[in-house]
């Protein structure tokens, strides 16, 4: 079983419904940071140009990825810039502090 890092970057005001829609396709766990930056939307009425969005980690199957993308981007799709985005990544290993071990794909 191969493991994947999705990582969504997303409006802060959409936060809770794509938490939710998460919840509800099952997703064992996620992480979200609040963060800032700019890329295709800037503040320009702030002098460091930076606007602020939640960043979503999610550690999964690469069976379940698809589906959890398409949940963020349909949750989280207002349709003008600063929207956000997603990116999945390959996952060498996970292992759990509490233990000290590798964790096994089978055990996610």
């Amino acid at each position: 079983m191969e493991l994947k890092k999705v990582v969504a970057l997303v409006r802060g005001s959409v936060l809770e419904e794509v938490e939710e829609r998460l919840r509800q396709l099952g997703v064992k766990g996620i992480s979200v940071s609040h963060i800032k930056g700019y890329g295709e939307y800037t503040n320009l009425f702030k002098a460091d140009r930076m606007t602020a969005h939640a960043k979503i980690e999610i550690f999964s199957e690469q069976s379940a990825v698809d589906e959890i993308v398409t949940a963020i981007i349909e949750t989280a799709h207002c349709g003008i810039a600063g929207d956000g985005i997603v990116a999945v990544q390959p996952v060498d290993k996970v292992y759990r502090i509490r233990t000290k071990a590798l964790i096994k794909p089978q055990e996610w």
